[in-house]
């Protein structure tokens, strides 16, 4: 099913294509506790951004893999490219318009990222990839 999504200000509208149930995480990391992001990671082949890829800028730390991507008039992260899985897309639970009927929060221990990243690295593959394993 498709859900839209946006920032504060509706610069940055996007698209996803989800399941009836989805399982999200939060993270207790310095950054995503402080943003109050909830993270719901997909191939980047279920995301289309509709508008706004002009009004986006972009964050990096530490390893500079995550791209943390803002918009620039009301400074709301929407989505962006996660560390654990550079291949997909993060989503912000908070940022879709709608939400589907199952949403299941799980705590994620960022806090110690190095040994627990490893449990998300399946969230980006397509579910005809996660089936092949």
């Amino acid at each position: 099913m498709k859900y839209t999504g946006s920032c504060h200000c509706k610069k940055v509208t996007f698209e996803v294509d989800l399941p009836e149930s989805i399982e999200c995480e939060r993270c207790n990391c310095s950054i995503c506790s402080k943003a109050g992001f909830v993270h719901l990671i997909l191939p980047l082949s279920k995301f289309k951004l509709i508008s706004g890829k002009d009004d986006l800028t972009t964050y990096t730390f530490n390893t500079g893999v995550a791209k943390h991507t803002f918009c620039k008039l009301c400074g709301v992260k929407p989505f962006y490219t996660p560390r654990s899985n550079p291949d997909g897309i993060d989503i912000n639970l908070n940022c879709l318009d709608e939400l589907p009927k199952e949403v299941r929060i799980v705590e994620f221990d960022g806090r110690n990222w190095e040994k627990n990243a490893s449990a998300l690295a399946h969230k980006s593959k397509s579910s005809n990839e996660a089936n092949k394993r």
